[in-house]
């Protein structure tokens, strides 16, 4: 077995240059010390001993970590990639590195890694946090950014997209179609963009006399294949996805059932991941820029780092991007 080598301390700097350990420290931390013999006896011992003082022991003592803490729901989901995408590009311009950990939709497991990664990081960015209100209100006391939720008035800051404009843009791109009678394929039911969603759906169904018929469905491609039959037994001619991903298992689903899009059906998504563009057929659906959204929640947070207390909220607006998968109504409905 190999000798195991034991890297030099600032025990060991103080012993050769025959000076108290507070001094290597403040010698080495660039702090002022009177006596140059006592500068150079400290500088002459560190580098004979090739001493290298630790990046994290500093870090925790003067209660800067350079961490980041980062919250999601599903890491498997294209948009909080390119959400963490942003955030890393922003916040590495400032020395942070991210520390990412995904709760799996549950709120539970949110819960714990939260309280996990409070102590070990500068602040925390919860993307679509599935906590409810009371829950996020006893987390204020330290850095804290969330993604694309409500906070209800509470001292947290948050950028998020404008999700009841985009889902308006859609109600209205597919009623000029001809359609009359939606179908809502519904994301977690603890997700505020859902809900959000879901109220813009039925705001604008009731202006332009609409029929919608929810399916509660999830977050994945399987969550959208497994609760489609549900819409196509009410008989909807267009069916609307809460993101991108239930969409693709909505698609799948409707060419087992040998309909054709957007002829039979037509669908729409939510989100616009870099897969949607090259769908057979590219699917309609609404651009979010989940890059900038990361990017705002980096100077929300550095603001709090800079001066505690301050808060603010950003947010973006999101955009219609009409293609293939949708189509006039079939048969008027």
């Amino acid at each position: 077995m190999a000798d195991v080598v034991r890297k030099p301390t600032i025990v060991d700097v103080a012993r050769a240059a025959r000076v108290s350990t507070a001094t290597v420290s403040r010698v080495l931390n660039g702090r002022r010390v009177t006596d140059p013999e006592l500068v150079r006896r400290v500088q002459q011992a560190a580098e004979q001993l090739r001493y290298r003082p630790s990046g994290t022991a500093r870090s925790l003592k003067a209660g800067v970590t350079r961490l980041v803490g980062v919250v999601v729901p599903d890491l498997a989901n294209p948009s909080f990639s390119e959400l963490l995408r942003g955030l890393a590009d922003a916040a590495g311009g400032y020395g942070h590195r991210l520390l990412v950990a995904d709760s799996k939709e549950r709120q539970d497991e949110e819960r714990t890694l939260i309280h996990e990664l409070a102590p070990r990081c500068d602040g925390l960015v919860l993307c679509s946090p599935r906590l409810p209100l009371e829950d996020l209100a006893r987390l204020t006391a330290g850095p804290l950014v969330c993604t694309n939720r409500d906070v209800g008035g509470l001292s947290i800051s948050s950028a998020g997209v404008d999700s009841y404009a985009g889902m308006t843009e859609v109600v209205r791109h597919l009623a000029a179609l001809g359609h009359r009678h939606l179908g809502y394929l519904a994301g977690p039911p603890t997700s505020w963009s859902d809900a959000e969603r879901q109220r813009a759906l039925g705001d604008a169904a009731a202006a332009l006399r609409l029929r919608v018929t929810v399916a509660r469905a999830g977050s994945t491609s399987e969550d959208g294949h497994a609760a489609l039959p549900e819409l196509l037994a009410a008989g909807v001619s267009a069916v609307v996805a809460f993101n991108d991903l239930v969409a693709i298992g909505g698609l799948a689903r409707l060419r087992e059932r040998g309909l054709t899009v957007p002829g039979d059906v037509s669908l729409t998504g939510f989100d616009d991941i870099p897969v949607a563009q090259f769908l057979d057929p590219p699917l309609t659906t609404v651009r979010l820029p989940n890059e900038e959204v990361g990017r705002q929640a980096w100077a929300l947070l550095r603001e709090q780092l800079r001066q505690s207390g301050r808060h603010g909220a950003v947010r973006l607006a999101a955009r219609l991007v009409a293609r293939a998968s949708t189509g006039t109504a079939p048969g008027g409905r």
